[in-house]
């Protein structure tokens, strides 16, 4: 496994000033917050129209913009598909083709009809299977082991010295170089984990999945879904890129996908 962190001397650039959203569930909504505060455009899209968008981009102001998702895929370089892997198959692929995409989906076969057979083997990552539908994008995967209300507590100029790290893969250089720019201008370092084949390490059933990001769990917490919720509203803490690095590296892989 390749691991190097992303957290440069001088704060880098990202390569466009527009950000793509697709899905504008919990996570698609705090990244357009972070990204307009960061001082990003931001085109953002779901599946019931741009017209259901309207108290969003409000909310958000003159830095937002509503869209349909092929037109958000067309509008960035740089583009977050925030949507379930269920719904992956719907992503506009044409569109993305020669677009950096993040990919911050998770597998959670909760439903017998949302089992995926080449998940559940492992015979490929969630992220490799997205990348298989949208052929000519370069996906990379990130900002899919912190919760919304973490992204929002945790970000940090470069120079913190509690700056966040968060893990990314990819099988384009390139591609994660942007994710990597992306990742500092929204304020964490990131930490490189190599390719699409290695984002297992930072997925659910893993040591570096949403748990160090919120701190000790409370006594009395004996469902996965009081577990949830309470991740969910929990404040943040500081992840230094060390301690990524180390929670990636003790990962042992076992059964795919977030499940009850």
């Amino acid at each position: 496994m390749s691991q190097r962190v992303g957290r440069p001397e001088r704060r880098r650039h990202v390569s466009t000033s527009t950000l793509g959203i697709i899905g504008t569930g919990a996570v698609g909504a705090a990244l357009a917050r972070r990204a307009v505060d960061a001082g990003l455009d931001v085109v953002l899209s779901n599946s019931r129209g741009p017209q259901t968008l309207a108290g969003l981009v409000d909310d958000l102001g003159p830095r937002a913009h509503a869209a349909t998702p092929a037109e958000a895929a067309l509008a960035a370089e740089l583009v977050i598909t925030a949507v379930p892997l269920t719904a992956h198959k719907q992503l506009p692929h044409a569109e993305l083709a020669g677009k950096t995409v993040i990919d911050p989906m998770n597998y959670a076969p909760l439903r017998p009809e949302w089992e995926i057979p080449e998940l559940d083997s492992n015979e490929l990552t969630s992220s490799e299977l997205v990348q298989r539908h949208l052929v000519g994008a370069r996906v990379v995967k990130a900002l899919h082991n912190i919760g919304p209300r973490q992204l929002l507590d945790l970000f940090r100029p470069a120079d913190a010295h509690d700056r966040t790290a968060l893990p990314l893969s990819g099988d384009d250089p390139a591609a994660r170089e942007e994710a990597i720019a992306l990742l500092d201008v929204l304020g964490f370092d990131a930490v490189d984990l190599g390719t699409l084949a290695e984002s297992w390490r930072s997925e659910p059933n893993t040591p570096l999945y949403a748990i160090p990001y919120v701190g000790q769990l409370p006594a009395g917490l004996t469902t996965v879904p009081d577990v949830v919720a309470w991740a969910q509203a929990a404040p943040g803490v500081p992840v230094p890129a060390a301690r990524v690095k180390e929670l990636a590296a003790a990962a042992v892989r076992g059964p795919a996908g977030f499940r009850m």
